[in-house]
């Protein structure tokens, strides 16, 4: 009995899909296929793109990366170096500062899970995804931009 039973639903998906594939067919829809060189100014992305890894900084120029190196923790394949140094603060305490922000481009494998990682919400997935060049030392970037410091908040 278990045998016709398998033969039913086999036969009753098959049919559902071809349903499915002839609806399709014969009621044009809106392409969803993009043409692409062609459409770069009108290119819509999904949200769930993940894109360049970006260190968010403020007009100000100021970023929330502490330093901690989670994000370099959580990396699956050692694309990301976290570059600190110790600074005496007023009171003559050292505290640990960002230094340099490294990411390797080539090497990424886009999973976000140093985003995830980051308990201060520094870093962000960018829609950006053009990235051809032809030298690759020019897919190493440093993310943290010239004399940028610490959020205020967070010193």
């Amino acid at each position: 009995m278990g045998y016709f039973k398998d033969i039913y639903v086999a036969v009753s998906s098959m049919l559902e899909g071809m349903k499915l594939t002839g609806r399709n067919f014969l009621h044009f829809r809106k392409y969803l296929t993009q043409e692409y060189p062609e459409n770069r100014d009108s290119l819509v992305l999904s949200p769930r793109f993940k894109g360049e890894l970006i260190l968010k900084h403020t007009l100000e120029n100021e970023h929330r990366c502490t330093g901690c190196s989670a994000c370099e923790l959580a990396c699956p394949n050692g694309t990301i170096r976290i570059i600190s140094k110790r600074e005496e603060t007023a009171d003559g305490k050292s505290k640990k500062r960002l230094d340099a922000f490294v990411w390797q481009h080539a090497m990424c494998t886009f999973c976000a899970l140093c985003v995830d990682a980051c308990p201060t919400d520094a870093l962000k997935m960018d829609q950006a995804f053009e990235f051809a060049v032809t030298d690759r030392a020019m897919l190493m970037k440093k993310l943290n931009k010239e004399g940028s410091n610490l959020v205020e908040e967070l010193k």
